[in-house]
């Protein structure tokens, strides 16, 4: 473990106790960085956190149950987080959630109401809480995984397309941040979108041992590519959509 351009690194994950979380949760300690996951299901994120150190032994990986929904909250995790590690080099977004309608007519805006917390003021109190710390890194990363239908809504995911589509224009606005703030030389930090169809692990496949799951990501592909943000310059990615599955 830990030669690359993780090595060393700090790294905070939040939804890490889902089935995304704990494959990133993974990978990255797989890749020498020092993990902090956080969940609002402590008994969910313990297992992610107890798996991940049970598979790289020696690896620094620890949890910590936040609310995201609570910008102090979220803002007392970063500091404690830089605090106790000294330095963040990296958040990545995995707070999801999904509700859709038969058609269009039929949308109930209680979905958006749902969704509106999950997929877009999570985003807004994580990148508000990090975004000094990112910048303060040499490496800093902001990744927020987002989907095809923020591109090509259909008629029945408006509530939840909309939402990705609001999640990933404050991302952009976190890009600009990091673009200006590097002046001339260019940004030292990026906040980039990792875009996905849908997202499928190995739970789903046994329920579903038939379906095909066509143009779904693996967690574990996923993972791979969030760890793959990092091997590229911050100028490369930053502002940036990087696709995993067919562009609509």
């Amino acid at each position: 473990m830990g030669n690359g351009a993780l090595d060393g690194a700090v790294i905070a994950v939040a939804g890490a106790g889902g089935p995304a979380g704990r494959a990133a949760l993974l990978r990255l300690a797989e890749a020498g960085a020092t993990v902090v996951g956080s969940d609002n299901d402590p008994e969910r994120l313990a297992e992610a956190v107890d798996a991940a150190r049970y598979a790289h032994g020696g690896a620094t990986v620890t949890g910590d149950t936040v609310d995201l929904l609570d910008l102090d909250s979220t803002r007392e995790w970063a500091a404690r987080t830089e605090k106790e590690f000294g330095r963040v080099d990296g958040l990545v977004h995995l707070v999801g959630g999904w509700r859709g309608s038969e058609t269009f007519t039929k949308t109930s805006l209680d979905d958006w109401d749902f969704l509106e917390l999950l997929l877009v003021r999570t985003v807004q109190h994580t990148s508000l809480a990090f975004h000094e710390a990112l910048q303060r890194s040499d490496r800093g990363r902001y990744v927020l995984i987002s989907a095809a239908g923020a591109t090509r809504p259909t008629a029945g995911n408006a509530a939840y397309a909309a939402g990705k589509a609001a999640a990933e224009a404050w991302t952009l606005a976190m890009a600009d941040y990091f673009r200006k703030a590097g002046g001339e030389q260019g940004p030292t930090s990026a906040a980039a979108i990792l875009v996905v169809k849908a997202l499928v692990h190995d739970a789903m496949r046994a329920d579903r041992p038939n379906a095909k799951f066509a143009g779904f990501t693996d967690v574990k592909d996923l993972a791979e590519a969030v760890v793959g943000v990092w091997d590229k310059p911050a100028a490369e990615v930053n502002g940036n959509r990087l696709w995993l599955t067919e562009k609509p």
